[in-house]
C-alpha cells in the first residue's frame, strides 16, 4: 500500500532505531515498524520509507543496538566486534538498545552474544558463540613497561 506522510515529523521518529508507529490508513489505526529508510545521498532528505504493519502480542525479528558500559581494568580495552544483534521480541516491546557491561574485566576476557543478559520476552537470533567484546591490553602498553623496566635497571 502507497501513502504519503509529513516528512518532518516522520524525519524525527524513524531517528530511533526499530521505531513503532501508530498512523492512519485509510480510516483505519494501523501500528507499524519502520523497516528501511532510502535516503537522498547528497542532501540527506527522505526519499522512501518501508513500513511493516504488525500487531499488538506479535513478535517481530529486529537488529537491536549494543552499548558496551563500564569501564575495564586499569590498562586495558574494551573493543566492540558486533554493533548490534538480532531479537526476535514482541513488536510492542522492542528495546532501544542491548547494555553489555565491561567494568572490572580483565585483558583476554570476552563476552559473546549468548552471555547478553535479555528480557524474558527477547530471544537471541544470532550465533550465541559469536564475539560481541573483548578486552585486550592495548598495543605498544606491554613495549612501554619492558622499556621502562630495562632503563631502571643498571647498566653491567
Amino acid at each position: 500500500m502507497h501513502a504519503s506522510v509529513e516528512t518532518h515529523p516522520l524525519s524525527l521518529i524513524i531517528r530511533h532505531a526499530n521505531a513503532l508507529i501508530e498512523i492512519d490508513l485509510s480510516g483505519k489505526k494501523q501500528l507499524v515498524l519502520v523497516k528501511d529508510v532510502q535516503r537522498d545521498p547528497v542532501r540527506q532528505i527522505i526519499e522512501h520509507v518501508d513500513l511493516v504493519i504488525v500487531k499488538k502480542g506479535e513478535t517481530v525479528e529486529v537488529e537491536v543496538p549494543v552499548h558496551v558500559v563500564g569501564t575495564s581494568f586499569s590498562g586495558t580495552n574494551a573493543l566492540q566486534e558486533l554493533n548490534t544483534i538480532r531479537l526476535s521480541v514482541p513488536a510492542t516491546n522492542i528495546p532501544e538498545n542491548v547494555e553489555v557491561d565491561v567494568e572490572g574485566l580483565e585483558a583476554g576476557s570476552q563476552i559473546l552474544a549468548g552471555q547478553i543478559t535479555l528480557a524474558s520476552d527477547e530471544t537471541l537470533l544470532d550465533d550465541p558463540e559469536t564475539l560481541v567484546v573483548h578486552v585486550v591490553v592495548p598495543r605498544g602498553a606491554s613495549e612501554d613497561e619492558e622499556s621502562e623496566t630495562a632503563e631502571e635497571a643498571p647498566a653491567e
